[in-house]
């Protein structure tokens, strides 16, 4: 039984765009995981420690455009959303920042800074790895700040 060419063409052509569909929205389905489990995780840790958890995370992406890293860093929408979450803590909850920064633009961390220090109860801001500038900025403006011995803050903050 002879099969004709023609259909291994089209079987090879449909497998690329299938393969070529699932790597262009595999990441979308990576980042997406990424989020649920993140946000899970500070649910799990506001009903454990009485915190409003919010979070300011920058970091080298592996998930980017065509294998191309995708770097952030605070911006005026960071700092809009930032303060947003902090606006619509109760006065009376205390707000526990996770913070992971190489910085930013000035006005985006100050604006931050300046509403975490109006917020009236306890603000602790948690560094798991580093805060850079901004992120320094930001830290200084809570009552506590919570980091391992070998994490950092920028390099005019000496301890």
């Amino acid at each position: 039984m002879h099969v004709p060419l023609d259909i291994y063409a089209d079987v090879l052509g449909y497998l690329f765009w299938f393969l070529l569909f699932i790597a262009i929205i595999s990441p979308w389905f990576s980042m997406r995981s990424l989020q649920h489990a993140r946000l899970r995780l500070i649910a799990l840790m506001e009903r454990k420690y009485g915190y409003r958890v919010i979070t300011m995370i920058h970091r080298q992406e592996k998930i980017g455009f065509l294998g191309v890293p995708v770097y952030r860093y605070i911006d005026i929408e960071d700092s809009e959303a930032v303060i947003r979450a902090i606006r619509a803590t109760p006065p009376n909850v205390p707000i526990m920042m996770i913070l992971h920064t190489p910085g930013g633009l000035v006005l985006a961390a100050s604006q931050i800074a300046r509403a975490l220090k109006a917020h009236p109860a306890k603000k602790v801001v948690v560094v798991p790895h580093y805060a850079m500038s901004g992120g320094t900025l930001i830290a200084l403006a809570a009552d506590e700040i919570l980091m391992d011995p070998m994490r950092h803050l920028d390099r005019w903050i000496r301890s």
